[in-house]
């Protein structure tokens, strides 16, 4: 059975999800139309690769009877709407993080999710990324013993444009939402309180939005472990993403920055050429996760990650935001079983 998907947004990250689909690097899937509202973009991508159709309309698509899936990358503050008209049309929905900006939002996509039957994947690719999975199995093999610390690293090697900022959600939301999922796969455990802070050190044009390029988050699980994670959009050197679980019996120590495996020595010294950006660095986690997702709408399985992680996720970035405008340590909504926040 294969399986008709169109993707709605053709920026970085859409194009790369579309070049994966179109180029048959997903098993049983097929990229019959492409969606995206900026003029000629979509057609642009569609002869490139061939696809038959293509529209500045998502509705074009979502009506369409024989669109079977949708894959959403558009900018964060249109994910709610799309999910829901996704859904209500009876489409299986893969949406890039976060589920959407506002936690109400998140109870009404989970309510109409549920009610359509539809299957919906978060796009949270660390947990598909080789080495994150095979941490993960470490973890549950008892391998560190219990897990005490978690300890992550997010840094990009630069800021984006004021234009994305504006409509990002802030730091928290946008780069740090994939280190609370992290901690809570890789930790088995829910957070249930975080303390924010923050800095502008590189970009002053942040503190019109509110927004910090450099940020740090101390969490503390249900389990009675703790971490740190740092969000940095100012690495110099490159993209940056790392991570570390301390347990009773050991450690895990989970990413690296080099492009490849060679060391060039020379008189100068010893070099590598660093991962330049997030697409290089997770290439195989993106590739993998549509194929996951792929695999669920044709056996009708849930994904690992759910519309319920999307939620939860977003209640920690919430919180996070909470507490760096207060200065507060705040509870996490979801670690008491509360549906929002």
């Amino acid at each position: 059975m294969t399986i008709r998907c169109a993707v709605l947004g053709l920026g970085r990250l859409g194009y790369h999800h579309a070049k994966n689909l179109a180029a048959k690097q997903i098993g049983g899937a097929e990229l019959a139309a492409v969606v995206d509202p900026l003029a000629g973009r979509a057609e642009q991508v569609a002869r490139e690769w061939g696809i038959g159709k293509w529209t500045a309309d998502p509705d074009e698509v979502l009506q369409d009877p024989h669109i079977d899936a949708v894959v959403i990358v558009t900018p964060t503050d249109t994910h709610a709407e799309l999910i829901k008209r996704a859904a209500l049309c009876g489409k299986a929905i893969f949406v890039e993080k976060p589920l959407t900006q506002k936690t109400a939002e998140a109870d009404e996509i989970i309510r109409i999710v549920r009610e359509q039957r539809v299957i919906c994947q978060v796009g949270f690719m660390r947990r598909f990324d080789p080495a994150y999975a095979e941490a993960k199995r470490r973890i549950v093999a008892g391998d560190i013993g219990q897990p005490l610390y978690f300890k992550g690293i997010t840094r990009d090697a630069g800021a984006p444009p004021a234009s994305f900022i504006e409509r990002s959600g802030r730091i928290f939301l946008d780069v740090s939402i994939h280190d609370y999922d992290l901690a809570r796969y890789l930790m088995n455990a829910e957070i249930t309180a975080v303390t924010a802070h923050g800095s502008v050190l590189k970009h002053p044009f942040m503190t019109a939005y509110r927004d910090v390029d450099q940020a740090i988050s101390y969490v503390q699980f249900a389990s009675g472990a703790a971490g740190d994670i740092e969000a940095s959009r100012n690495s110099p050197y490159g993209h940056d993403i790392r991570t570390e679980i301390i347990g009773t019996e050991g450690s895990l120590l989970i990413g690296t920055l080099r492009n490849h495996n060679v060391t060039l020595l020379n008189r100068k010294g010893s070099t590598y050429e660093i991962i330049p950006d997030f697409q290089t660095r997770f290439q195989d986690a993106y590739r993998l996760e549509l194929a996951h997702f792929i695999q669920c709408v044709q056996n009708a399985q849930t994904p690992q990650v759910t519309e319920i992680d999307g939620k939860i996720n977003l209640e920690v970035a919430v919180a996070a935001t909470v507490s760096f405008d207060s200065g507060q340590t705040v509870q996490v909504a979801a670690a008491h079983g509360q549906t929002s926040s």
